[in-house]
């Protein structure tokens, strides 16, 4: 139970998120506008039309690799492997997706619930919330000046189209993200989510943060995903956003290898 919980955290942080005067003289499109520019700008998030991020993710002292693989329009595959036992995770882009649970005894891929597919077309959307928030159903509203460990920070709120609230801190100078606030839907439940970012590196005139800690609060925290490799527009096969095989679980015969996404 204790790990499907913990595996629960990494699966509602936005992946997309990793891609991201006093009050009275700013509003919340000014600070938008200037988020997206410390980003890279509009011009470079918008060639960008898929991604490839692998690494390492850590709950307590469980570490294991995961891969995300992201294409527009809104379509994911992601893996990760926790001691030997497989979780992936596919949405299509349209309106399917698919999920196994090997920790909970689900080794085979099933549809996704209505909440399911909520979090992951945001997820999918490596663009972010942020990016034409208003065509998108978001409204985001300035809350105003705030301090985030001794720094400066502008806190703005949003209220997603299907009606779930969350926070966002930016540094007040370099308008990186470096807090995110919510809640998330767990089996009938609404747990509090909490997520940091840190350690920017520019990849391809675009700024990520490839430190991510989540938790229920600061003191709390249950997982660590530590990015080792960002790829802009690889060549994704469509295949990979299709209803997916059941992957290979402890004891199972060794599968043969596939060929590689043309």
């Amino acid at each position: 139970m204790r790990a499907r919980r913990l595996l629960f955290l990494l699966l509602i942080v936005p992946l997309a998120v990793l891609l991201q005067a006093g009050a009275s003289a700013q509003n919340a499109d000014e600070i938008v506008t200037k988020v997206i520019a410390a980003r890279g700008g509009l011009r470079k998030i918008r060639a960008i039309h898929s991604e490839r991020v692998s690494g390492k993710i850590s709950f307590g002292d469980l570490t294991g690799p995961f891969v995300v693989e992201l294409k527009r329009p809104l379509k994911m595959h992601m893996q990760l492997t926790i001691q030997n036992q497989t979780m992936v995770r596919v949405y299509d882009g349209q309106s399917q997706g698919w999920a196994n649970n090997p920790f909970a005894g689900k080794a085979n891929p099933e549809a996704m619930s209505e909440d399911e597919l909520k979090n992951i077309t945001e997820e999918s959307d490596f663009d972010g919330p942020l990016v034409d928030y208003k065509s998108k159903g978001n409204q985001v509203e300035l809350v105003g000046k705030d301090k985030f460990n001794d720094k400066d920070v502008w806190r703005l709120k949003m209220t997603t189209k299907n009606g779930d609230v969350r926070t966002y801190l930016f540094d007040a100078t370099s308008f990186e993200l470096l807090k995110w606030e919510g809640k998330r839907k767990y089996e009938g439940q609404e747990l509090p989510v909490e997520s940091y970012f840190s350690d920017y590196r520019d990849v391809g005139g675009l700024k990520f943060a490839f430190a991510i800690d989540s938790g229920s609060s600061a003191t709390e925290i249950a997982q660590k995903i530590r990015i080792e490799k960002m790829e802009l527009n690889p060549e994704l096969n469509d295949a990979e956003f299709t209803k997916p095989a059941t992957p290979p679980q402890p004891g199972s015969p060794a599968p043969t290898p596939a060929q590689p996404p043309a």
